[in-house]
């Protein structure tokens, strides 16, 4: 199997989204640069605890097997706020876990996020929400990580070899006019609003490329073997489904799972599809999923103004 650059599919990580880098983060935050650098250069050596998005990126690493080295089909790229220099340590961790990361930026405590686009990322992931912000303005999929409410959570991946991703719609794969209408005018208004539209395709939300860019690299692989398999967990209910199921169906885009809760909390749900990682507008609904799956919030759309 060949795919061609443009068909890779891209993701850009922050270091504290890939290890845990709490320990280092405080010591920045109450000492400064120098001190952060001198405890970093200390533990050169000792190996960093994975961090809330470690199982995804393993993941993503294992998307590569077989593949030509020069064509791999996902690549992960490193974006740090550490120097170069103090940044060795994240580099040596790479390497122990063997990720495959080679490409990183380290910008000596300047913002990251300028580099995503030239890189061609389809994804952007940070524990910081105003880099990840920033992003999302430029039309970049893009999602702040939050820390599991369970410790061990973050660094334990599902058990399943497939890499399992799951998305909200509203806000997220499409645009939020549905959604306000539901914020703004209720439920009602809601429900007459997707019956009278339910044949006009809904706009594309800030993870249409994303999920996009997953399909393609579906396609590539046997349907009934394929690596990556994919949800839609949605709080929309009969009749409001119709209109998801056709405006996919015009995006030529295909989710493997759709799970139309009507309200539900989306937590087990999330658990039990097995997603290595949830993407939701609303932190209420992160706040629920990562009670049991790493999750990514998306701060766009009404939820969030």
């Amino acid at each position: 199997m060949n795919l061609a650059a443009p068909d890779r599919l891209t993701v850009a990580i922050t270091s504290r989204a890939l290890f845990d880098l709490e320990d280092s983060h405080g010591v920045f935050e109450r000492d400064g640069v120098r001190a952060y650098a001198d405890f970093q250069r200390s533990r050169e050596d000792l190996i960093l605890k994975p961090g809330i998005a470690f199982g995804l990126v393993r993941k993503l690493a294992a998307l590569n097997e077989g593949a030509p080295e020069e064509a791999p089909r996902s690549e992960v790229i490193l974006l740090s706020r550490n120097s170069s220099d103090t940044g060795l340590r994240i580099f040596n961790s790479i390497e122990h876990y063997g990720l495959g990361i080679v490409r990183a930026v380290f910008t000596a405590g300047e913002p990251t996020d300028p580099y995503i686009e030239p890189f061609g990322a389809h994804l952007f992931l940070s524990a910081n929400p105003e880099s990840v912000r920033r992003a999302l303005e430029r039309g970049i999929a893009a999602a702040t990580l939050l820390p599991s409410h369970d410790g061990d959570a973050p660094t334990q991946a599902p058990q399943h070899r497939q890499l399992r991703i799951a998305f909200d719609g509203d806000a997220v794969i499409f645009g939020d006019e549905s959604q306000r209408i539901a914020t703004e005018q209720g439920l009602d208004a809601f429900s007459r609003n997707e019956a009278e539209l339910a044949h006009t395709p809904m706009s594309g939300g800030p993870f249409k490329g994303f999920l996009a860019a997953l399909h393609r690299l579906q396609q590539a692989f046997p349907a009934t073997d394929s690596p990556i398999r994919t949800a839609l967990v949605t709080a929309r209910s009969a009749p409001a489904h119709k209109r998801v199921i056709l405006t996919l169906r015009e995006w030529g885009v295909r989710l493997d799972e759709a799970l139309f809760l009507g309200g539900r909390d989306k937590g087990p749900f999330v658990r039990a599809f097995g997603a290595d990682i949830f993407f939701d507008d609303s932190r209420q609904n992160i706040d629920n999923a990562r009670l049991h799956v790493a999750a990514g919030h998306v701060p766009h759309g009404v939820a969030n103004e």
